[in-house]
């Protein structure tokens, strides 16, 4: 009996001291939450959305061409980085048993501890150097090669979940291992690496200093892909550094639109992923 209520009231005590910790842990979480909302919050206007940044003493302007040009650029990534990051996850899966397998598993840890800045920097010295100009063109390509190590882990793992006796009925029929890994392996992962994907944008969304040596800055709209293009991170980041007290206040409404796109991408991922094991 003792042994029993001593097993309890441990059970109890540990089970107080995770409770403390998750409070301790989400006390920066939500007090940075707060400050984000609340200061940015009074900013929030239709004109916000879609006007240009107003000069300096002028009222009014908003983070418009930022907002698009963020979408521009993550959507350059997307085209260079999803399909190098599922197809190499197929490989690794599929055919990574080898020494090149190994390599590629090396060379993507390693790529997944570099700092984003240091990717920016080889970005500048292989795209915008060559080109003579920043561009939007740069600027996707620093943040796919940001998102191709941890989507090509994702998608390995994602990969070999799926029955190895589908593999086999598939390859029974006399359908070819090329065709089976496209139609049958990576369609039952798709929900998966759909979620992978998502969380991998929302991330490279967020990025502020590989942009800040590729696609540096516009005070204008531009959909031109050698050009250089706005985006939310860059524009926030000016603002914050700036003198003037007007732009830090467009800072923080800019940071809560950022704040709101990430979170909103990080969460069709978790919808995706809890839709998938349902």
């Amino acid at each position: 009996m003792n042994s029993l209520m001593a097993r309890r009231a441990v059970n109890w005590i540990m089970t107080g001291l995770c409770g403390l910790a998750l409070a301790i842990a989400l006390v920066p979480l939500v007090s940075l939450l707060w400050l984000v909302i609340s200061r940015g919050l009074a900013g929030l206007s239709w004109s916000f959305f879609t006007a240009l940044p107003a000069p300096v003493g002028e009222t009014g302007g908003g983070v418009g061409n930022a907002i698009a040009g963020t979408l521009y650029i993550v959507g350059i990534a997307c085209l260079i980085g999803v399909p190098f990051g599922v197809g190499a996850g197929v490989y690794l899966a599929e055919r990574g048993d080898t020494r090149l397998g190994d390599g590629i598993r090396f060379i993507a840890e390693v790529l997944s501890g570099v700092p984003s800045i240091v990717v920016g920097i080889v970005a500048y010295g292989l795209v915008v150097i060559p080109m003579r100009r920043f561009s939007a063109l740069a600027g996707g390509v620093a943040l796919a090669v940001l998102m191709v190590p941890t989507l090509a882990r994702s998608t390995e793992e994602l990969i070999r979940l799926v029955p190895h006796e589908l593999r086999e009925a598939s390859l029974a029929l006399g359908v070819p291992q090329w065709r089976t890994s496209l139609r049958v392996v990576l369609r039952t992962a798709l929900g998966g690496i759909m979620t992978a994907i998502l969380l991998t944008v929302a991330r490279a969304a967020g990025e502020t200093a590989p942009l800040l040596f590729t696609s540096l800055n516009n005070q204008y709209w531009n959909w031109r892909a050698d050009q250089p293009t706005a985006s939310l991170t860059v524009q926030i980041y000016n603002y914050a550094v700036s003198p003037y007290a007007e732009w830090h206040d467009r800072a923080w409404t800019s940071a809560l639109i950022l704040l709101l796109l990430v979170g909103s991408l990080a969460l069709a991922g978790r919808l995706l992923s809890r839709r998938r094991v349902r």
